[in-house]
């Protein structure tokens, strides 16, 4: 999906991951990071969010979780994550790094509340006013006040599979009547996802959520509620920003772009640059078709094309791959020698996969450093 973006726009994160393989310094199944690049991306969005008025928070699951990261990005001025679920929050407080927004995707479970609070994110989306129950003696309990990201949900709305959770707008009078009996808690704005969407050309297009998230800002204003964050995810990049600004939203939460390789990437030269390449190794040959070994295929990544360097260099392709199977090899459809090297550039989540993560800085002054190995859920397993 991304590999010929890669190798045009980062001809040297190719190179370095060619020279960590055939060096043995990574292991097959290893995802390449370029740290300089990372870097570099998050700069020229936190750059067009302070000229659009929009509050970012970054996001690190599709990038394995790490740690070492996401004090880069800090460095580079977003400086609070998202966290997808409990367990990549649990990541973000053991390294001490600070949370923008929890419970988006996943609620937090209750006999976890108090830890993630006393962290103290800067907001906890909420899917229930049971949560909410939970949520504010807690605080109590601590002498904090949270401020609470109510998800929208209506039957119009696009929910992806595995997501649904939130409240109707039918639903919203009583929340709000409820909250105002708890003095911990302060409803402070509404989210959905996704927002919007690429059209798979150039243009975006708002999804039936944004009018949701507007129905309901009404719903609060009508209750005495009007200074509201409007939390509107989606392919957060530098071509974005402005657009969620039109939307009415102040908060966005960028993953992809911060390693170049949201929808729009592909099709598009923006300013966030191909951050991130997929090692693998020729592992054997049958008939007629070659075998690289597997660990961090994603079914939506859209892995196709692949380029091989052994004694010689060539473009291939992967065979369509069934989901319902374990990747433990991925097919080629040409020969190749045993050994040479496979780099991929497709779009990844790489904390659902078993793929090391190996972080690398100084790439793009030609001084490459591996900063660390990672597994995919953020824990340094190799220096």
């Amino acid at each position: 999906m991304f590999l010929e973006v890669v190798r045009r726009r980062n001809p040297k994160l190719i190179n370095t991951a060619k020279q960590l393989h055939q060096t043995g310094q990574i292991l097959p199944d290893t995802y390449i990071l370029d740290l300089d690049s990372i870097i570099a991306n998050a700069s020229v969005m936190k750059k067009q969010a302070e000229e659009s008025g929009i509050n970012l928070f970054y996001m690190t699951k599709q990038l394995g979780r790490n740690p070492l990261v996401a004090k880069a990005i800090r460095k580079a001025g977003i400086d609070r994550a998202v966290v997808v679920d409990f367990k990549e929050a649990l990541v973000m407080i053991d390294n001490d790094i600070p949370i923008g927004n929890i419970g988006h995707l996943v609620q937090v479970p209750v006999y976890f509340l108090k830890r993630i609070l006393a962290h103290q994110p800067d907001y906890m989306t909420i899917h229930s006013l049971e949560m909410l129950k939970k949520i504010d003696p807690i605080c109590q309990e601590l002498d904090i006040k949270q401020r609470i990201l109510v998800k929208i949900s209506e039957a119009d709305d696009q929910i992806y599979e595995g997501q649904y959770g939130g409240f109707h707008l039918a639903d919203l009078p009583e929340l709000i009547k409820a909250s105002c009996k708890m003095k911990h808690i302060e409803l402070a704005g509404l989210t959905s996802f996704p927002c919007f969407l690429f059209d798979g050309v150039e243009e975006l297009i708002p999804t039936h959520n944004v009018e949701s998230i507007r129905k309901a800002r009404e719903i609060f204003a009508e209750h005495g509620i009007e200074e509201l964050e409007l939390n509107i995810p989606s392919a957060t990049c530098v071509r974005t920003i402005p657009f969620i600004k039109a939307l009415g939203g102040t908060q966005g939460e960028p993953g992809h772009a911060l390693t170049g390789t949201t929808p729009l990437h592909a099709k598009l030269d923006l300013p966030e640059v191909p951050a991130m390449v997929y090692v693998s190794e020729i592992s054997h040959t049958l008939d007629q078709h070659s075998y690289f070994y597997g660990g961090g295929y994603y079914r939506r990544g859209h892995l196709e094309n692949i380029l091989v360097s052994g004694k010689e260099e060539r473009l291939d392709r992967m065979l369509p791959f069934s989901a319902e199977n374990i990747d433990y090899y991925l097919q080629a459809e040409q020969e190749h020698e045993v050994g040479a090297t496979v780099i991929a550039a497709f779009r990844t989540q790489i904390f659902v996969t078993r793929s090391d993560v190996a972080v690398v800085s100084g790439i793009q002054s030609g001084s490459p450093k591996l900063e660390g190995i990672f597994d995919s859920q953020g824990n340094r397993i190799r220096r």
